[in-house]
């Protein structure tokens, strides 16, 4: 690793620390360098560089928004060995503790900013003597991302389309019921039919606005350090603001603190209970088919409560 970084960001010297860190996906290790401290993910699967380079757009996309802290990319590699990795930021994280409150003011902020920046563009337009010039970061008026993300290891369709209730049915749950189909689950596929038809029911009188998403904020991908909060492992597209937080109540690791802040700023719509439920299928599904049939259960259960 240490040649690898040599020749391709060009350091000078490279030498390993005693920074590691990884979880079931990938691993990695921290290299103090001539140009400062860098953190490189490594991944030995033949789809790691389709993974990593979605995860280097995820992270320049959040960055650019100046909300939340999110380790800054350099660059995906080719390994020697096979695989890929990605070479960011080293940042000195630690659990999150003290800035749960501000991560939740900031992912607040994360997901309006491209309603404000809307808001912005459209004022400027109506003012003589603004506008009319090509903007360098334009509003998002649609749901999707310009690159594949995995969440997982498994690839997200992000093609763009007009429609969230249209991008989450078909790019988000039906390619996970492809997956569990394979598996001959009959029970599952029949409740799926079910729910389809009454997915539109619970986005009924509600206006949404494309957020840019973390896409996989669980309490495994959140920290801080002095600063302040750090999220990282983004599997980023635009969507609805409420798909942020279905992970982030299945599995723990966020306070009442991180939740007040952030609704304090985007208070919850009628309805969003259920649609919280909608959300977390997706993630149990993409358990169930990256880890096996345990998640089956909450996937059934879930369908089950939504087709009443």
């Amino acid at each position: 690793m240490e040649d690898l970084l040599r020749r391709e960001p060009g350091c000078g010297s490279v030498r390993a620390t005693g920074h590691t860190g990884g979880g079931c996906i990938s691993q990695g290790r921290s290299y103090d360098t001539d140009r400062g401290r860098v953190f490189v993910k490594v991944n030995s699967k033949a789809e790691a560089r389709r993974m990593f380079e979605g995860e280097m757009a995820s992270l320049t996309a959040i960055l650019k928004t100046n909300t939340v802290r999110v380790p800054k990319p350099i660059k995906v590699l080719d390994a020697s060995g096979g695989g890929s990795v990605l070479v960011m930021e080293h940042v000195d994280m630690k659990h999150l503790n003290s800035h749960a409150a501000k991560l939740g003011a900031q992912l607040a902020d994360l997901h309006l900013e491209n309603k404000k920046h809307g808001e912005m563009l459209l004022k400027e337009a109506g003012t003589v003597g603004r506008g009319g010039g090509k903007e360098e970061w334009p509003f998002v008026d649609r749901f999707g991302f310009d690159v594949v993300t995995c969440c997982g290891y498994l690839p997200q369709v992000n093609d763009w389309q007009e429609d969230w209730v249209v991008f989450f049915a078909r790019q988000r749950i039906q390619p996970q019921m492809d997956m569990v189909e394979e598996s001959g689950d009959r029970e599952a596929l029949q409740l799926w039919s079910a729910l389809q038809l009454k997915i539109s029911d619970l986005f009924r009188d509600l206006e949404i606005t494309p957020a840019l998403l973390h896409g996989d904020l669980w309490g495994g991908n959140v920290a801080e350090d002095a600063s302040g909060p750090v999220i990282f492992d983004p599997a980023s597209f635009f969507g609805h603001s409420e798909y942020e937080l279905a992970i982030a109540s299945m599995f723990g690791g966020f306070s009442n603190s991180f939740y007040s802040a952030y609704h304090g700023k985007i208070p919850r719509a009628p309805g969003f209970e259920k649609r919280l439920q909608l959300y977390q299928l997706f993630h149990y599904l993409n358990h169930w088919n990256h880890f096996g049939s345990g998640y089956r259960g909450s996937c059934l259960n879930i369908m089950r409560n939504l087709v009443k």
